[in-house]
């Protein structure tokens, strides 16, 4: 047996506001989820993206400690095109999250920002330059 990669964690310190923020980039979390102390929704592909916030994990985890300095977990969005890219990047950065690198043209063929979610963590936004 070989074991396969199901799922994607989140660990938040603002349940409510990670779920606002990650909603606005199209996921389909249910209206109601923010009372619950666990959240996962299924991806196109079958994945499951999982949110629990510090204190779930404390209660199974009791000497978890939030990381300091560094970044809790990455995660990318593919646009239908540089001019998505643009668009996402204007919408969140409108709505007050932080913005961590403008849209570009990435030498590797991408147009590619970063914006960061509540908790800080990098989320990026790419689309083949064709």
């Amino acid at each position: 047996m070989t074991p396969r990669l199901d799922a994607i964690g989140i660990i938040t310190a603002d349940l409510a506001a990670s779920l606002a923020f990650y909603r606005r980039l199209g996921l389909d979390i249910p209206a109601d989820a923010e009372s619950a102390p666990h959240v996962e929704v299924t991806l196109p592909g079958g994945h499951r993206l999982l949110w629990d916030t510090e204190d779930v994990v404390r209660s199974f985890d009791p000497a978890w400690a939030a990381p300091q300095g560094g970044e809790r977990l990455g995660l990318a969005f593919r646009c239908d095109g540089p001019a998505e890219v643009d668009a996402v990047y204007r919408d969140l950065t409108g709505a007050g999250y932080p913005g961590h690198l403008e849209p570009w043209d990435a030498v590797w063929g991408q147009r590619y920002a970063m914006v960061l979610d509540p908790d800080g963590c990098p989320v990026s936004l790419y689309a083949d330059r064709t």
